[in-house]
């Protein structure tokens, strides 16, 4: 736990913010270096003019601080258990980041443009003079970078005492608190999953059930910043999903960075914890499933299958393929090959009928010859993705595949240009038009004009803006179909279920932590506002009284 007191390049130079007092006095000193300033009783000075009283000192928890996340599923978990903690310690979260008085910016390390406008925030946030707290991967994975230096940082695992950092930088200290959570020398999950948050959509639970990765794709950053696997047991999962669910939460999402190698470092499997969850789910509310890499996949398929045709697990599964050529996959050491693919997809679309298959492509990885390019073509082409995610290759710094030699700019923008073009002249809903579909509604769609909800093959089903709908199971007609939406008419009001939860917590809300911790924390709170509030009132009174004294 660092606090700088000025930028500098060289992490060595940071001294430890809890050395408040002098550190090379010694208690002694420091009591005789008091006593000097210590006076007996009054004396009457005149002043011959008025004294005005200064202080440099601020009362935590009473700042504005405004919160942007960038990246996964798994990076807003994070920004909603750092919210929900800052809100519970009396700091709040607002929208308006010019009244903020601090910004807390969660970064993504994926992508280039991700990072481009994380670092273009940072300057932004500068200029207008805003404290800045920085989280997320990349200061995780790139603490030197120039852009980062003087500012504070809290890494991936750490996110539990944010509220250290946000008051230590609204004192002026700028602090770099990082480290890896573990239990008996085995890394562990991170912040417990218990802690206090804000949840984004009150609706909806992200809940990530672990962190890092087995993997070692060599144009991947986020292994470097998250990690090697660390797994939360299934009943802190399982009591996290039973807490949401008793407050009002119609939805679950499952999150980590790769969902099917969950419980390889515990000796538990993904079936065993997803069964388990199926339990707690009430009726009519549902779970989503992550992203799964297709190695760990293979070890379930079957498990996979039947947890996937549940009723209350959506029937849709990410699994990226990255590329269907093997040669391509063997540089990126993706540990599969394309018929690894293929099986996981084929075996998942046979025995779940339905199923929704989203997967990834790169285009332009360094060592993609023409040829590998046509074979990922052509898998696109015969599966026809409903959900496709089309990213170029950027190299990430301090990745292998960051020191291969590139393929041309141009070249990589005339590939990705092509498969765009193929995702789009299929329609993948068509043949669902005029088909009954049960629907939970969730969200508003992006232009206000509707409510999104998802069928049970987490299709987005547009449904009228009526707020008698919102977090309810609605039966609905396809009336219409496009390339990446379906829009349902409401059959009729006896097609309206609220699900078996409570009223959900209003928007803002802190959940997450039990009453009784919330009326400590909260009881505590207002207990040092009391007295340090009493304590100002003590020093005015003084001041004045000495001042009278003065002039008599």
């Amino acid at each position: 736990f660092k606090k700088i007191t000025m930028p500098v390049a060289d992490s060595s130079l940071i001294d430890d913010i809890e050395d408040i007092v002098n550190k090379n006095s010694s208690p002694g000193e420091i009591r005789e270096e008091n006593k000097r300033l210590v006076v007996p009783k009054s004396r009457r000075i005149k002043q011959t003019r008025e004294e005005t009283v200064q202080a440099d000192s601020i009362i935590p928890g009473t700042q504005k601080v405004w919160l942007k996340t960038w990246g996964c599923s798994h990076n807003n978990s994070d920004s909603e258990y750092m919210a929900g903690q800052l809100a519970s310690y009396g700091y709040k979260i607002t929208d308006d980041s010019e009244s903020a008085d601090l910004w807390l910016l969660n970064s993504c390390t994926v992508k280039n443009p991700a990072e481009d406008h994380f670092r273009n925030e940072i300057k932004k946030a500068r200029e207008k003079q805003k404290k800045i707290v920085v989280a997320g991967c990349v200061p995780q994975g790139q603490p030197r970078t120039d852009y980062l230096q003087g500012l504070s940082v809290i890494g991936v695992q750490q996110i539990d005492r944010v509220t250290e950092v946000v008051e230590e930088t609204l004192k002026g200290h700028s602090v770099r608190l990082y480290g890896q959570k573990k239990l008996e020398g085995k890394k562990v999950g991170g912040a417990a999953l218990s802690l206090p948050k804000i949840r984004k959509n009150p609706l909806i639970e992200i809940i990530a059930i672990n962190t890092g990765c087995l993997n070692q794709c060599t144009y991947c950053k986020t292994k470097h910043a998250r990690g090697e696997l660390g797994s939360y047991p299934p009943d802190e999962i399982v009591a996290r999903a039973k807490q949401s669910f008793e407050e009002g939460v119609v939805e679950i999402w499952l999150t980590s960075e790769d969902l099917g190698a969950y419980g390889h470092d515990i000796g538990v499997t993904l079936p065993q914890l997803l069964w388990k969850l199926v339990e707690v789910i009430p009726e009519g509310a549902r779970m989503r499933l992550g992203m799964t890499n297709p190695p760990y996949i293979l070890e379930h398929l079957e498990e996979m299958a039947k947890i996937l045709r549940h009723p209350r697990v959506y029937s849709f599964l990410h699994v990226p393929v990255q590329s269907a050529s093997d040669s391509v996959l063997m540089d990126m050491k993706r540990e599969y090959c394309q018929a690894d693919f293929r099986h996981v997809t084929d075996f998942l679309k046979e025995r779940v009928p339905g199923v929704t298959i989203a997967t990834d492509v790169i285009c332009g990885f360094p060592t993609e010859t023409e040829d590998d390019f046509e074979e990922t073509m052509q898998l696109v082409e015969e599966y026809k993705f409903p959900s496709l995610f089309i990213n170029q290759f950027f190299p990430r710094p301090g990745t292998p595949a960051a020191k291969m030699p590139r393929i041309p700019a141009q070249l990589v923008k005339q590939r990705t240009k092509k498969i765009s073009e193929l995702f789009h002249s299929y329609r993948p809903y068509d043949h669902k038009m005029s088909e009954i579909q049960q629907v939970l509604v969730t969200e508003t769609s992006h232009d206000q004009q509707y409510y999104v909800g998802h069928n049970k093959f987490y299709d987005q089903v547009l449904v009228p803006k009526n707020e008698n709908l919102m977090g309810k199971m609605v039966t609905v007609r396809i009336v219409e179909t496009g390339k990446h939406f379906l829009k349902g008419q409401l059959l009729s009001d006896k097609g309206i279920v609220q699900p078996d939860v409570p009223l959900p917590l209003k928007k803002g809300q802190v959940s997450g932590a039990s009453g009784l911790v919330q009326i400590e924390n909260n009881s505590n709170h207002n207990i040092f506002m009391a007295v340090s509030l009493f304590a100002v009132l003590i020093a005015i009174v003084w001041r004045f009284y000495s001042l009278f004294l003065g002039t008599t």
